[in-house]
């Protein structure tokens, strides 16, 4: 999601600049050779526990440094997007994700016009969203200003990972962007940069019924 600065604080009293889940300047990706693991898939030469998450899956590296240098609002960082995904934290402030009996709170791109019952099914790579920052987002992201919905999901389980396919042996290169179910073998050769879950039992509202929280206007 795009955003630009703005004067209103996380939930951590710190000011948003960015987004929780953009990538800075300084987060260079360190060095990382993708081999062939065989009978398997693929893994780094140098692979550490770390690199893979809990279903096993290989995860980019990428460095850690929020605030430092300049916001790249093109670029999502795939640790801080995998840990809000995985927490329910708000994409905008890392803060925990607006959550009610009617399910957890999303805002994303105004689609429903794509299928009938839009976005019940949908893979979203974009983690969920605290009430107060939702108007704040609107008004700052030009994407969403085009047209926006605010979800509530009641389901929506961890169903994919999306990253860079490799194909090949001894050094797989990587081919193409790919969306790949967690129970497909073709994960095994997948370099992930994204959590992805499927949003189920929506119910769509409008950004205008969403109640103004503290941070507008701040």
């Amino acid at each position: 999601m795009n955003a630009a600065p703005s004067p209103a604080t996380r939930s951590t009293g710190k000011p948003i600049i960015a987004p929780y889940i953009t990538a800075w300047s300084a987060e260079v990706d360190p060095p990382a050779t993708v081999v062939e693991i065989p009978g398997f898939g693929i893994g780094y030469a140098d692979e550490q526990a770390i690199d893979r998450g809990r279903s096993g899956i290989l995860w980019a590296r990428s460095s850690w440094h929020p605030g430092e240098g300049r916001p790249e609002f093109k670029r999502v960082h795939p640790i801080r997007q995998r840990r809000a995904m995985r927490n329910l934290l708000c994409q905008v402030c890392g803060g925990p994700a607006d959550r009610t009996d009617d399910g957890v709170l999303w805002l994303l791109r105004d689609y429903r016009n794509d299928w009938q019952g839009w976005p019940n099914r949908m893979s979203a790579t974009e983690p969920p969203i605290c009430q107060p920052c939702v108007h704040l987002s609107v008004k700052l992201c030009p994407a969403l200003r085009r047209g926006a919905a605010v979800i509530r999901a009641r389901r929506y389980p961890i169903a994919a990972v999306r990253g860079c396919l490799y194909t090949g042996r001894r050094f797989p290169k990587p081919t193409r962007d790919v969306t790949v179910c967690l129970n497909d073998r073709a994960v095994r050769w997948v370099k992930a940069v994204n959590l992805v879950r499927e949003l189920q039992d929506c119910t769509l509202i409008e950004v205008s019924d969403v109640p103004a929280g503290p941070m507008e206007g701040a």
